[in-house]
């Protein structure tokens, strides 16, 4: 390639050479999956090139489709660069004509439909068929355009809007070559977006992780953080009454004379007694996940008891939420009040159906349909989170001076089309719009003093010095181009002869540059495809959680700047919280909808999904105490002013495998876990004598008999005539080997008692869990590989390195079982500990080092699932349990004996922790 043409990254040569082989092999669909500022464009360019010049089997046109406007131009924009640095031989358009070598359109250029068509009688029409006529004559155009590669862009929109009419299309294009580009991966796919993929592409031909392009220098260092608020004192009066509404529902469905079979007693039939009788519990879990997890959540708050077989885990451990209670009400009214005809239950039946739509929920025939409720888009506008917009900005303003370029993203520009009647009081006509951000940021001198900006599809709109500016930046390269700014309360509008797509290219200079340095959108406009790569950081506003949506949003801020070689991105996600509400919590599920599968490094340099990345403190299953917000966010400010710790912590330029990594996360509940990493090296005698595995003794106590015999051996002289000092100093070394021998003993049995006095560590009973797994061929690696990290809340995190996916989840599984509460297990194991009341002092220590035998107290762990299978793979457990944690009893639950040992310690918890799992990255 000639002049200032750029050169493919390893990561696009890589999906380059994957096209071709593609085409090499005849293949005609091919689909890469590249991370929003990983260079998608350029390979599609590079591609167009090939193909336009190859010698043998050229395409005639390049057609590139993409969803708006903003992209088709930085298509068009990119394609010239290439044009000038003589690397691509093609006429550039943006036109229906398809006259030039390459073409950007947008997909609506295509996919707008005949309201007549629509309206077919027979529902015989096609797609294609209903098309508006410039639709279709773009079709015939298209096929009329000789070999063809249709490249399309952001191609998972085509699973959500355009997906049945692209394949319509293709299907009249049987010759043309496809090439989808996406940043979303396959894995979010479902079941039958997957197919209309494999339809459309076919497999993924290429794929790179956001990570993988971190750790290569490819994209920046990035962390994510939290501003936690709470809603406006007039949102929390609101939030309070309809809290109350909650709260009546509530006391009504746990009143044991509401119905022929009240709401507790019927859980309690349904779960505990259905499920260690009619079925298992697996078997229920497994039919019905959502509605088992509700009724565990109920155990957890003590209204239930605790299903036979079941095992709560850590989602399982919190709260029953709004929706929980739904769902087994659903049950409920589905399974038993309509099935009787009783007076009673029809009673219930009414009461529910003038009580449910009160709080966001309405009961049909075919169950309980579930709305949005008021109270869940309170939480996504509250007015509360423009003004921590405010203070994040600020924050940021602090840290990076001149080099703050902010994006803020929002779902409307204007919002009050969408507030029910209900909240006309409670919101203001603009709270979660780009339009109440923009005139908070404006209303703060500090940072109205970044000059922010508003962008949308329709509008630009800002302080009238900072539109003065830009309309002088434009009228300097568009002379004829006449701009008017046109006051409208806080802020002005830029008003003229120009769209979007012109507009966007002049902000983004301006911003770029430094003339703006708070850019406030939509994200249908700047959340997808809009690049500049000074973009330092993001306030994320929208509520769109799809994986999509999620990479897509947090892509605008991961591109490189050559400008800005140490450049760390930073997005923040506010989040607002009604504690106390029921459904308090919807705003953070829609933060843990948009981290599950997002990957991010977390404070410890773990590069982990969910939202531990945000701070490790954090659950998925609930949102943190009210009263640690503060704390917390004053947490994340610290994390942002240390960027160069954040991208220390990505670790640029090391080695990775791009794998995924299970791990167990341990917190104690309440004394702190050992850390040690040897095997117990005591161990406790069936008769409760203590022993050092391997034997060996004191020094001292060697020394002291020593001393001893040499004194009795110069005592004994005097009889021999020898000279009677001899006596005295054979007595004195006999006193003094004794004393030393005392001591000895002392010390010896101080530490057994040390050894025995705490719980085996993490570390120790991991390592027999390894060890088992190998010795059963279950994992590769042993011990060995066990890892174990002291975090600095004191919880220890625990994964099996250097081994692929499934072996790390099967190794978490068997350790989150192993330290875990005694449940029903097939096989449990014990460790033999021992009474230390009154082994104190020098005395006690002496008789214990002599042999004195101590109470023996069996604890009883259960044996990992996975190890239990079999009485051979219980026994490797046995051998591996005997060698690193303590000698025990093996038993199975089946037997008189394990039934009887099950019974007893049915719900202890050894251990006395709490497990989180969590996914990592390596």
């Amino acid at each position: 390639m000639d002049g200032d043409a750029p050169t493919p990254r390893p990561h696009q040569r890589q999906a380059l050479s994957a096209v071709q082989d593609v085409w090499d092999r005849g293949g005609r669909r091919a689909w890469v999956v590249l991370p929003p500022g990983a260079g998608k464009t350029l390979v599609g360019l590079w591609v167009a090139a090939e193909r336009l010049a190859d010698p043998v089997d050229p395409v005639r046109r390049v057609v590139v489709l993409s969803p708006n406007t903003a992209i088709q131009g930085q298509w068009l924009d990119e394609a010239q660069r290439l044009v000038d640095a003589g690397a691509l031989g093609a006429t550039l358009s943006g036109s229906r004509s398809l006259e030039a070598g390459v073409t950007a359109l947008t997909y609506q250029s295509l996919a707008v439909f005949d309201p007549d068509a629509e309206s077919d009688d027979d529902g015989s029409a096609t797609l294609v068929e209903r098309l508006h006529d410039n639709g279709r004559e773009l079709v015939r155009r298209l096929q009329a355009a000789g070999p063809l590669l249709l490249v399309l862009d952001e191609c998972h929109h085509l699973l959500q809007v355009w997906g049945r009419l692209l394949e319509e299309l293709l299907a009249g294009l049987p010759d043309a070559r496809v090439l989808g580009l996406t940043a979303t991966p396959p894995g979010v796919l479902t079941s039958s977006e997957s197919a209309l993929v494999e339809t459309l592409f076919g497999p993924v031909v290429h794929q790179a992780s956001i990570p993988a392009l971190v750790r290569e220098g490819q994209l920046a260092p990035f962390a994510e953080l939290a501003w936690l608020v709470t809603p406006t004192p007039t949102e929390l009066e609101w939030l309070a009454a309809d809290g109350e509404r909650f709260a009546e529902l509530l006391a009504f469905l746990t009143d044991p004379t509401s119905g022929t079979i009240g709401f507790l007693s019927w859980l309690d039939l349904r779960f505990c007694h259905a499920a260690g009788t009619a079925t298992t519990w697996n078997a229920l879990s497994g039919a019905e996940p959502e509605l088992c997890r509700a009724a565990l959540r109920v155990h957890s708050a003590g209204l239930l008891a605790r299903p036979p077989g079941a095992r709560p885990g850590e989602a399982d451990r919190v709260p029953p939420t709004a929706e929980d209670w739904l769902l087994l009400v659903e049950d409920w009214v589905q399974r038993h009040l309509r099935r009787t005809g009783d007076g009673a239950d029809e009673a219930v039946l009414v009461r529910l159906r003038a009580a449910l739509p009160g709080v966001g929920y309405a009961l049909t025939r075919h169950g309980i349909r579930r709305g949005r409720p008021p109270v869940d888009r309170v939480l996504a506008r509250t007015e509360a989170k423009a003004a921590a917009t405010v203070q994040v900005v600020a924050s940021e303003r602090d840290t990076l001076g001149d080099r703050l370029r902010m994006l803020v993203l929002c779902d409307h520009e204007r919002a009050s089309a969408t507030v029910p009647s209900v909240l006309a009081d409670v919101l203001d006509a603009r709270a979660g719009s780009a339009w109440a951000v923009l005139e908070a940021l404006l209303a703060d001198p500090g940072t109205a003093a970044l000059a922010p900006l508003l962008v949308t599809g329709r509008t630009v709109a800002g302080d009238p010095s900072t539109l003065r500016l830009l309309a002088e930046q434009v009228r300097r390269r568009t002379p004829d181009l006449t701009l008017v700014v046109r006051e409208e309360g806080p802020a002005a509008v830029l008003e003229g002869g120009w769209d979007s797509r012109r507009w966007v290219r002049e902000v983004t200079e301006l911003f770029e540059d430094g003339g703006c340095q708070v850019l406030v959108g939509t994200r249908g406009l700047l959340g997808e495809g809009w690049d500049a790569r000074g973009v330092s950081g993001l306030v994320d506003l929208t509520t769109a959680t799809t994986s999509t949506a999620v990479v897509q949003t947090r892509g605008r801020a991961l591109r490189t700047d050559p400008a800005w070689p140490d450049k760390v991105a930073i997005t923040w996600s506010v989040v607002a919280l009604a504690p106390g509400h029921p459904q308090g919590h919807a705003d953070w599920q829609r933060l843990v909808r948009k981290h599950t599968g997002f990957w991010g490094v977390d404070a410890a340099g773990q590069v982990v999904d969910g939202v531990a990345h945000l701070d490790p403190s954090f659950s998925p299953w609930a949102p943190p105490d009210a009263e640690r917000l503060d704390a917390l966010n004053a947490s994340m400010v610290r994390r942002s002013q240390e960027r160069a710790e954040v991208a220390a912590r990505w670790q640029v330029g090391r080695p990775y495998r791009d794998e995924l990594v299970h791990t167990v996360r341990v917190v104690p509940d309440a004394r702190p876990l050992g850390t040690s990493t040897e095997p117990v090296p005591v161990v406790v005698e069936p008769a409760g004598r203590l022993v050092v595995r391997g034997g060996g003794g004191a020094g001292g106590q060697v020394s002291g008999w020593l001393l001893a015999g040499l004194g009795v051996v110069l005592a004994a002289l005097p009889v021999l005539g020898a000279h009677p000092a001899l006596l005295a100093a054979g007595l004195a070394l006999l006193a003094l080997g004794l004393v030393l021998q005392v001591r000895g003993q002392a010390r010896r049995g101080r530490e057994l008692v040390a050894a025995v006095r705490h719980p085996p560590s993490l570390q120790q009973i991991a390592s027999a869990v390894a060890d088992a797994l190998h010795d059963c061929e279950l994992v590769p690696v042993g011990a060995e590989a066990v890892r174990v990290v002291v975090e600095a809340d004191g919880s220890h995190r625990c994964l099996l390195e250097g081994v692929d996916g499934e072996a790390s989840r099967r190794f978490a599984d068997a350790l989150e079982e192993a330290v875990g509460p005694v449940l029903e297990s097939r096989y449990l194991i014990s460790r033999r500990s021992v009474g230390l009341d009154g082994v104190e002092g020098w005395r006690e220590e002496v008789r214990v080092a002599r042999g004195r035998p101590l109470p023996v107290l069996e604890v009883w762990h259960a044996v990992p699932a996975v190890l239990g299978r079999n009485v051979g793979q219980a026994e490797a457990y046995q051998r591996a349990w005997g060698r690193w944690v303590a000698e025990g009893e093996l038993v199975a639950t089946a037997t008189p004996r394990g039934t009887g040992v099950l019974t007893a310690q049915l719900g202890n918890d050894p251990l006395a922790v709490t497990t989180l799992r969590r996914d990592a990255w390596e």
